[in-house]
């Protein structure tokens, strides 16, 4: 590798190492908050073995034009307000897998579970759309 060339583009350099540590803390931070990524073909599995719960967080009309099937719908922006609707699942210990259309939603919903005492979390990867990527059923 040329010198030069390093020396002159050093600001692309530094920020590809920054986005590579990026990728590849996002794996352990996930780890370390106890929240646990689950892929669409994992979900069924989990629902009939362990007796998870798919709390949709996206919108109700959203929830309306389709969600996975038995999923509880609690969009994210009410979730702190209607905690009592998931108690009965937290001393049960059953595993709360948070969904929606956004993916972000579902990370934001479970930090705020988290922070409220919820331990069995996960988040479906990719969202809904890894679940109709799969071509899983859909509720209407």
């Amino acid at each position: 590798m040329d010198l030069e060339f390093f020396v002159q583009n050093w600001y692309l350099f530094a920020a590809l190492i920054a986005i590579i540590a990026l990728l590849s803390l996002e794996p352990l931070r996930r780890k370390s908050t106890g929240i646990k990524p689950i892929s669409a073909l994992e979900l069924p599995q989990l629902m009939n073995h362990e007796g998870a719960i798919v709390l949709d967080v996206g919108e109700p009309a959203q929830f309306k034009k389709g969600h996975i099937p038995k999923a509880i719908n609690l969009p994210v922006n009410q979730l702190q307000k209607e905690l009592g609707r998931l108690e009965k699942y937290r001393k049960k210990g059953l595993p709360i897998v948070l969904s929606s259309r956004v993916p972000q939603k579902s990370n934001q919903a479970a930090a705020i579970l988290k922070k409220n005492g919820f331990s069995n979390l996960c988040t479906l990867t990719g969202g809904l759309g890894s679940w109709e990527k799969e071509n899983l059923p859909l509720e209407r």
